[in-house]
């Protein structure tokens, strides 16, 4: 067409019956048979120069996929396939993209036998990559692409590639040394297919049992193990967890910890520019020890075991500790306490009643009872209803009152009427638990418990039901006992904070009312909360 320049393009051939280079040679009819037996074969040298060609996947596939090729030379494709370098982030070789398919899929549509002959040759080298020596700090650890490898075949459709016995247990043993080898550098490599956490978890307890070592003074990502062991290990590897772990602790709670922290304190100020006084860098490192510490009770929580929970009782027990640290210790017992055990009882109970534990502390104490069984801390618990301060009492009534059941409260109320005093604070609180009792309804306790034979303390804790749970519509109910004259009980003479007053609404303005007898409890502590909520009657929804 004149004036016109119509440029042909060639549809690229990915024939593998020769290498380009060979295919002008074979025209010639007398040297074509013999170029293509012998000088234009397929060779391993082919193979690695296709590991690096935009279409050198397809290639290398082809090979791995046909019968016609030796053995040998399919088991090099396919360990260039794992070699291969990713491309835009994703390991072409291994997963294909949407031009091709890769390693995984290939072996994955051949016939069983044919794929477990070529994997015969695959997995020795596969295991020879995963346990090369590890890369130095900073270097790029070339085990990795072996390790992606391994771990896709073990997994890929629930691991219905490698069915041969032999060849699973060598990838998983080869695995096994490869993720327990330089963890800490390998779980944060983000180079990897398939992280550190995935290996771990097709593992399981194989894969974490020697991951223990990793905890010890001066250890990094010991949260990380600890979690691992929680959620893999078996008891022998959680023990020994508990054990390590102990060590830690008492390593960072002690003298030679502060010296070898010091320095980097020091270094930390003076990066800062940060000028302190001999004080104030004694108060910098006593709060970095107490973080270590509860970093370290933190990791104690997820492994558990005898080992860590005798150390946790031990340091909240101990009053020279701080508070906070001693919280640390109860919050990190939650769920490891052995329920048969009468001295981790006794150590929780005796924290619970003494007048020198700190408020905070004896909550979370009594948190940790309320996981052991009621007969084995009721009578302790019991006692101190008659304790001077209202406060433990109040604790422990509604700790016991959580733990009981229908058939536990006629023991409880008689306990809670034989009190010699009590606060208003007290009645409002036991009240609202009589919604969560097993095997009762409310209307029916409070019903039980208001009536004028039981003494005062009863009837006000059984009214007190309403002021969380009562509705507008529960007046009528409540109505019969506001002109009731019997006397509440006094305050301990040394008590705090146990005024008997209620603040009802006058105007616009709050006035605080006197509570001397049950119907001023229920005419100003009860009523004008009912007046405020609308709704059905209260109970059990």
């Amino acid at each position: 067409m004149s004036g016109t320049h119509v440029r042909r393009t060639r549809t690229p051939d990915f024939s593998l019956s020769a290498p380009r280079w060979c295919r002008p040679l074979l025209v010639g009819a007398a040297l074509g048979l013999a170029f293509a037996s012998v000088g234009c074969r397929i060779t391993e040298e082919d193979v690695h120069r296709w590991g690096s060609r935009s279409q050198g996947p397809r290639k290398l596939v082809a090979v791995l996929t046909h019968a016609k090729y030796p053995t040998p030379l399919r088991v090099e494709a396919a360990m260039t396939l794992v070699r291969m370098k990713p491309r835009g982030g994703r390991p072409v070789g291994l997963q294909g993209n949407d031009e091709f398919v890769g390693l995984i899929q290939a072996l994955a549509e051949l016939p069983a036998d044919a794929r477990t002959e070529l994997l015969t040759g695959v997995v020795p080298q596969l295991e020879q990559g995963m346990l090369q020596a590890p890369a130095a700090p900073g270097g790029i650890d070339e085990s990795i692409p072996y390790k992606d490898a391994a771990f896709a075949l073990l997994t890929h459709d629930n691991g219905g590639l490698l069915t041969d016995p032999a060849l699973r247990k060598r990838l998983l043993d080869a695995l096994v040394q490869w993720s327990n080898t330089n963890f800490v550098a390998r779980l944060d490599d983000s180079s990897q297919v398939y992280s550190m956490e995935q290996v771990l978890r097709l593992l399981k307890a194989d894969g974490v049992r020697a991951l223990t070592a990793e905890l010890q003074p001066n250890g990094k990502k010991i949260d990380v193990v600890a979690r691992l062991v929680r959620d893999l290990g078996d008891e022998a590897t959680k023990l020994d967890a508990s054990r390590r772990l102990v060590e830690v602790a008492k390593d960072v709670d002690s003298p030679e910890w502060l010296k070898r922290k010091a320095p980097a304190v020091e270094a930390a100020n003076k990066a800062s520019k940060l000028t302190v006084t001999p004080a104030q860098f004694e108060k910098q490192l006593a709060l970095y020890q107490e973080e270590e510490l509860l970093r370290v009770f933190s990791s104690m929580r997820s492994v558990g075991q005898k080992p860590a929970t005798t150390y946790l009782l031990a340091y909240a027990q101990n009053p020279k500790h701080s508070e906070k640290g001693r919280m640390a210790a109860l919050a990190a017992l939650e769920g490891n306490l052995e329920r048969g055990n009468p001295e981790h009882a006794k150590i929780l109970l005796d924290l619970l009643s003494d007048d020198a534990t700190p408020d905070p502390v004896r909550d979370l104490a009594s948190r940790r009872i309320g996981e052991l069984p009621r007969e084995q801390v009721a009578e302790r618990l019991y006692a101190l209803f008659q304790h001077e301060r209202w406060q433990v009492r109040w604790v422990a009534a509604s700790l016991l009152l959580r733990m009981s059941a229908a058939e536990h409260l006629d023991e409880f109320m008689k306990q809670l009427g034989s009190t010699k005093d009590m606060a208003l604070s007290e009645p409002l609180a036991y009240g609202p638990l009589l919604q969560d009792v097993q095997g009762a309804q409310p209307d029916e306790l409070v019903a039980r418990y208001a009536d004028r034979k039981q003494p005062a303390q009863v009837r006000l804790s059984a009214l007190g039901y309403y002021y969380a749970h009562g509705t507008a519509a529960d007046l009528p109910k409540v109505e019969k006992y506001a002109r009731d004259d019997q006397r509440v009980p006094r305050c301990h003479p040394d008590a705090k904070d146990c005024d008997w007053e209620c603040a009802v609404s006058v105007g616009d303005a709050r006035e605080l009312k006197k509570v001397a007898t049950v119907g001023d409890f229920v005419e100003y502590c009860i009523k004008p909360t009912l007046a405020t909520k609308g709704g059905g009657a209260g109970g059990k929804q």
